[in-house]
């Protein structure tokens, strides 16, 4: 089973992206969708979160609000943040992909938005940028409710250029020339993969575990 990673900017259509791959065929896990559920009541993060960030969980759910404000430009924070709630990602990542080879998948999808931030490109075998002219990517954006240009700006300084993640990317796919083809260019990305071997699924044992397993 090939792992593709999908990853773009804000605003650069990779929902669009997500729903095209899942009408392909394949399985796409949003790891967007799945801190959701892990700051939502009962979620596993809740009470780690509430223990390291004092006051920001609300009737028993993060209140994203208050936790962006106590990490909001305040990197040993951030970090805390990262150290629960990225191993929690992982394990749902990876219950994902076991799923999605059971089920007989030829191409699964990790659709995350920060993949090359933080270092996400390596449970990958490829992954594909979505990308738009930067006019596009504003206009989308500043039409949210509640965005404004300060915050947007505020939003890219933390993620990768755009040009650097096309230089990263196997490969890039046009999200502002139509919806047609966007589609083919998946389709094609597809077709291309499916006849692969993956290589970081299943994941290989360390050498240390080999020999411990002697």
């Amino acid at each position: 089973m090939i792992v593709l990673g999908l990853t773009g900017s804000i605003g650069m259509g990779k929902s669009t992206a997500a729903a095209m791959l899942r009408r392909l065929g394949c399985p796409v896990h949003d790891s967007d969708a799945t801190v959701h559920r892990l700051y939502a009541k009962g979620g596993a993060a809740v009470g780690p979160i509430g223990r390291a960030f004092p006051g920001v969980v609300r009737d028993g759910a993060v209140d994203r609000q208050l936790l962006s404000a106590e990490v909001m430009g305040n990197a040993p924070a951030l970090k805390r943040l990262e150290a629960i709630v990225h191993p929690l990602v992982g394990q749902a990542r990876d219950r994902f992909l076991r799923h999605a080879a059971a089920s007989g998948a030829k191409v699964a999808v990790l659709d995350v938005p920060l993949l090359f931030e933080t270092g996400g490109q390596a449970h990958c075998d490829r992954v594909a940028v979505v990308s738009a002219p930067h006019s596009l990517q504003r206009a989308r954006v500043l039409a949210r409710p509640g965005m404004s240009p300060g915050k947007l700006d505020a939003i890219l300084r933390r993620q990768m250029p755009d040009a650097e993640k096309r230089r990263r990317a196997d490969f890039i796919v046009p999200t502002g020339l139509g919806r047609a083809l966007t589609l083919r260019r998946l389709a094609g990305i597809v077709t291309l993969l499916s006849g692969q071997r993956g290589r970081v699924w299943p994941p290989r044992p360390r050498p240390s575990s080999i020999r411990r397993a002697r």
